[in-house]
Parts: structure tokens; sequence; C-alpha cells
């Protein structure tokens, strides 16, 4: 088996959508950086990688009895083993993933480009590792607190989290069922339409305004968004992490 020395690894946790699992370039000074000792290195094919990035669910068995204690954490000079912890890739990607002692992929991480690099090497003229499993992706379900991959493509990762932000305000907003709040809210998202707004009915209007901001991320997106979670203290800290968040500097990039 291959494997991966000195690996740092950035865990997102519980993350079934892999666009949540930031790669390196969006890294920010406050997230938990973890040196990891050694790390498996599993080469395998496209369906079990999509699997493994963009779902929560359990992993073979084979794979897991293949991995098992191979995987090692330093922390303060001692080495500590991980049940099941492995670097999967399908050659045109890289994962990191570590179970927490259960069977599924809890903490997900990507890899600095240096050691991405060298898993591609390191994998070349070798064969895929072929697992068996039951996929069940094509019956995932995507709703507004987890949106479809397609509507964050080219967003950044504080545009990513203030649109999850939106949508969680959306969701609560639904819950209210009142027609008031929500035509005027769309009015807000789009007052050129107000004649048209003031004659709909809830469903009318909630459809209009979700449909209205599903797509993309603009300006006018993060004004809504500011707008609508005023006076909800865990909202308002929400979107205060995200604006005053910082990425690492290029001096901290560069040593690791």
């Amino acid at each position: 088996m291959l494997y991966l020395h000195d690996v740092w690894v950035n865990w997102f946790e519980g993350e079934e959508n892999g666009y949540n699992v930031c790669h390196f370039h969006e890294w920010r000074k406050e997230d938990g950086i973890e040196l990891l000792d050694q790390v498996p290195i599993l080469y395998i094919d496209d369906v079990l990688y999509h699997y493994i990035e963009n779902d929560l669910q359990d992993l073979p068995k084979p794979l897991l009895d293949s991995i098992y204690k191979r995987g090692y954490l330093r922390k303060n000079q001692e080495r500590i083993s991980l049940d099941y912890a492995c670097i999967v890739t399908n050659g045109e990607s890289v994962i990191v993933f570590d179970t927490m002692g259960y069977n599924l992929p809890v903490r997900k991480s990507r890899l600095i480009p240096r050691q991405e690099r060298l898993v591609y090497d390191m994998i070349e003229g070798t064969n895929a590792h072929e697992f068996s499993f039951q996929d069940n992706q094509d019956d995932k379900e995507y709703h507004i607190l987890s949106l479809p991959p397609n509507t964050m493509l080219g967003l950044t990762r504080k545009e990513r989290q203030l649109k999850q932000l939106l949508m969680m305000a959306l969701d609560q907003l639904e819950s209210t069922k009142n027609s008031e709040e929500v035509r005027y809210w769309l009015t807000e998202w789009n007052p050129d339409k107000y004649p048209e707004i003031r004659n709909m009915n809830f469903e009318q209007a909630w459809n209009a305004l979700y449909q209205g901001v599903f797509e993309g991320w603009s300006r006018a997106h993060e004004d809504l968004c500011g707008k609508l979670i005023k006076g909800q203290p865990f909202f308002e800290k929400m979107w205060e992490l995200e604006q005053g968040s910082e990425q690492y500097n290029n001096t901290y990039k560069r040593m690791i």
C-alpha cells in the first residue's frame, strides 16, 4: 500500500457536498489545521470517489478493512493511530477522509498543492482498486439547505457560506406562511415587479423569491441576505464571521 507522510489537513466535518470541503487557496487562519504523520493512499474509480466526496454514506467494508489502523495523527510528539483515515483519488481529484471510528467519511479535507501533486505521481502506472458497494447517489435529494453543486459553481468560500446562510433564512421565512412578509421580501429582491407581486398568494411569492435567488451569487444576493437576518443573533453571528474572515497569508502558506 502507498503512504503519504507529514500530511497537512483542514477537516470539514459532516459535509455531504464536496463543494464545502475547501481547497487550499480557501483555507483560513482560523481553521484548525492538523498534521497527520502517515496516511494510506487508495487509487479508486470515479464512481466510488464521487460517492465519498459528495455523500455521507457507509463506506465499503473491504475498503475500511484495508486501511484499518494504517493512518496516524501526530500530536505533541505523540503518534496516535486513526481507525479509518485515508487519501483517495480517482487520478483527477484528491480528498482525505477520517471516519472518526464510524463507517462513513465524517471528516474530509483537501491536500496542499505540493502533496496533491505527489499523490498523482505516486499512483502513476498503477491500477485503481475495485471495491463493490451500493451506490445510491442517483437517489440523493438536494433541497434548500443542501443545494445542488451547479448552484455553487464559481463561488468563493465566503459566497458559498453566505448563500447557505441566505437559504437558512429563506427556509425560516417559508415556515411562517406569512404572505405579506414574503411579498415584502420579494419586492426587496425585485422591486420592478411590485405591481405583479402585490397580487401573489404565499406560494406564488415564495416560489418566485426562491427561484430568483437560486442561481449564482451577486451583490443583490448579499444585500438581501444581510437584511433578512437582521435581529436574529445566530444568523447575525454567522454573517459577521464571514464578513470578517481572512485567508491565510502567503507567508504561512509557503511554510506548509
